[in-house]
């Protein structure tokens, strides 16, 4: 009888204690929330904070990366800053080596950044510095840079092209697939997951065959990677932090989507130690020789899932897009690929490709136009001043633009936004830029382990497709406007209509 008489109150104390929990918890988060709006100085009153905090700049500008290279190209420095973000950004190939090379120990990823790709990256060797940066980026050089691993990898992307890639392309010009429009972006996404997970994990996905199943893994990937970037463009981070703690919205799906991620890596990686990992070629495996933490091989590998995915599908859709309205630069391709192969070759070896000077300044050409990634950003250490004058204090923000600079006329001439394969050349061989001037793939300490890796499967993809087909996109025209995200995402896909070419 007592029990009963206490229940009452015991429930009264416990639905009073929740609602001063959660009310102090609110309260709290408004104040968090607050004290940032003020540390960001809303109340800044030039052109470019209005203009953002107001979204005007959408009146003439389709995307942000636009309305960022007009202010820069109009800066006589080339360099601006967003004072509510508190970033300073640069199209200014002296302060990108000096980001990059000359104080690459004052220009770290940071902490902010980290925390933004915490949930999904892990300990990932693009989401860490310091020591844990170095020993990831030594033990993927020693395999990447091995020519066995090259051999195997450019395996890997010459079986999908020839048994899902062609085959596939070749329904849908012969009318099999009930003469639907493609979307090649949707097409590149899911070929370059089935080559990143065989050569990270040594697992097939099967994201291109030929009924193009949906892959749970790959969604969810694709979802983690969205919500993951979203975060960094909201008004505070305050937002997402609370949503994260009550487990709401964006905040939860993302939570989802990294434990399908999570619940594959983990599945792998058990599978990988049963069966022996020793005789095996993928990445794992042999990370698997010299780290024994199990959450720490998952970030590393992820890591690299996300690097090798999208950046390449990326730059590929971007290619298409610039060569469906530049006929001209296809047909020059072509005489090169007739040239280096034999007539009835449907996929060149590496060594034909190193003759292919035009294609590879193609290639390079449309990267400048379309980044993959069109922006990085890093966090100061300490106070510095960079080669243009511009002071940057401790704990700024500092993104170096290649989007922006790829159409800068003080670096690349008065005909930066023509698409020219030609000023890649000389005397009809492929010549390479300043790093700094072009840092798709980085530059200095940090550049890209992967980089002819990816340059070799964009390469073999560009020359089995138009010797093949004839592809004509249906936004050719038009400039594309890109989906929020850590890489280059067309909004809308890339809607193309396949035909066979005739044999010449």
């Amino acid at each position: 009888m007592d029990h009963l008489q206490a229940s009452p109150s015991v429930q009264t104390m416990s639905t009073a204690f929740c609602f001063f929990f959660f009310s102090f918890t609110a309260v709290f988060s408004v104040f968090s929330f607050l004290i940032y709006v003020l540390r960001m100085k809303p109340c800044c009153n030039c052109n470019t904070c209005r203009s953002y905090l107001t979204l005007s700049w959408t009146r003439n500008f389709a995307n942000l990366g636009d309305w960022y290279t007009h202010l820069l190209r109009n800066s006589p420095t080339g360099t601006i800053h967003v004072h509510v973000l508190q970033n300073t950004i640069t199209s200014n190939p002296d302060n990108v080596q000096h980001i990059l090379k000359t104080r690459f120990d004052n220009y770290p990823k940071g902490k902010p950044f980290s925390t933004l790709l915490g949930d999904l990256l892990g300990r990932g060797i693009f989401n860490v510095d310091g020591d844990s940066w170095k020993f990831q980026r030594k033990m993927a050089r020693l395999e990447i840079s091995s020519v066995t691993n090259r051999s195997y990898a450019l395996d890997i992307v010459t079986q999908e092209i020839r048994t899902r890639l062609i085959p596939l392309l070749a329904s849908a010009a012969s009318g099999e697939r009930g003469g639907l429009l493609l979307d090649l972006q949707d097409i590149f996404r899911r070929f370059s997951f089935d080559n990143i997970c065989k050569f990270s994990f040594g697992f097939d996905p099967g994201c291109l065959l030929s009924s193009l199943p949906s892959s749970s893994f790959a969604d969810a990937f694709d979802l983690a990677s969205k919500l993951s970037a979203e975060r960094a463009i909201m008004a505070s981070p305050v937002i997402w932090k609370i949503k994260r703690f009550f487990n709401v919205g964006s905040e939860k799906k993302l939570k989802e989507a990294i434990h399908v991620v999570n619940d594959l890596a983990e599945g792998m990686i058990k599978q990988s130690r049963e069966m022996g990992f020793s005789a095996r070629k993928d990445l794992l495996a042999r990370f698997m020789g010299s780290v024994n933490d199990d959450k720490y091989l998952r970030d590393i590998v992820v890591s690299f899932l996300l690097a090798g995915r999208d950046t390449v599908a990326a730059a590929l859709t971007g290619f298409f897009i610039l060569l469906s309205s530049h006929p001209r630069v296809e047909s020059l391709i072509l005489e090169e690929l007739d040239r280096v192969m034999d007539p009835d070759q449907e996929v060149a070896s590496y060594e034909q490709m190193r003759h292919m000077h035009y294609l590879n300044a193609a290639v390079y050409e449309s990267m400048r136009l379309y980044p993959p990634i069109q922006f990085d950003s890093k966090f100061a250490v300490e106070d510095d001043v960079l080669p243009d004058g511009t002071f940057v204090s401790k704990g700024t923000r500092v993104t170096y633009h290649p989007y922006a600079m790829g159409r800068m006329e003080r670096i690349w001439g008065s005909d930066c936004l023509e698409f020219k394969p030609e000023r890649w050349l000389q005397d009809g061989l492929f010549v390479q830029v300043c790093p700094f001037k072009y840092p798709i793939f980085q530059a200095g300490v940090r550049v890209c382990l992967g980089k002819e890796l990816a340059i070799v499967e964009m390469k073999s993809v560009v020359v089995a497709l138009i010797r093949r087909f004839n592809i004509q996109s249906f936004v050719a025209d038009q400039e594309p406007r890109f989906a929020p995200g850590l890489t280059a995402t067309v909004r809308g896909g890339l809607p193309v209509q396949v035909q066979e070419r005739r044999r010449r």
